[in-house]
């Protein structure tokens, strides 16, 4: 049910704004001014996330943590699809959403709402007297389910390669397949 209340809210609301701007300023400039909100959003997404794409590339290259610029990013997108969506409302929250600062401000929001929690792999850091004087100098001790003995199980299969006149297509043995062009392994089938 909450679910669907922005959908029923928010076209009320932008209807009522394009009562409300229509009767100040007219209506073709009305219309006029969803359009431009429209191309101007489009030219957001282009140019905004490219150069998000750059930020995160740059930041990756410089190895730096790269989530910020990716949030940065996916907020910037988030503004030109608010503005190419027809309404003043949404064309405004967009907007609002272009302001760097404002950005800051919800990504600050949205972190401290958000708990991190990690994933289970298969070694665990240890901490205290045992990861520093224990029999393991890094502090990794092997997480539940390892086996102790040293056994690692695994599958496996040999495959012999032809002779190589074989695999070159130079005697009769096999199938008379069509000569290969260039040398590549890719090009071989």
């Amino acid at each position: 049910m909450w679910l669907l209340l922005p959908f029923v809210i928010l076209p009320i609301v932008e209807i009522a704004l394009f009562i409300q701007v229509g009767g100040a300023i007219g209506v073709l400039p009305t219309i006029a001014l969803v359009l431009v909100s429209a191309v101007a959003g489009v030219a957001v997404m282009r140019h905004q996330g490219a150069r998000a794409a750059l930020d995160v590339q740059r930041a990756m290259q410089d190895f730096r943590d790269p989530a910020r610029p990716m949030a940065h990013g996916a907020l910037v997108m988030i503004a030109g699809l608010l503005m190419v969506v027809p309404g003043l409302f949404t064309s405004t929250l967009g907007l609002l959403l272009l302001i760097p600062a404002v950005r800051s401000l919800i990504l600050r929001q949205m972190a401290a709402r958000m708990r991190v929690t990690g994933a289970g792999f298969s070694y665990r850091q240890s901490y205290g007297a045992e990861g520093d004087f224990g029999a393991d100098p890094a502090g990794l001790r092997r997480g539940p389910g390892w086996r102790e003995d040293g056994v690692i199980d695994g599958e496996y299969s040999v495959q012999d390669d032809p002779p190589g006149p074989v695999r070159e297509g130079l005697t009769d043995q096999g199938d008379a397949a069509p000569p290969r062009r260039g040398n590549s392994g890719w090009t071989r089938h």
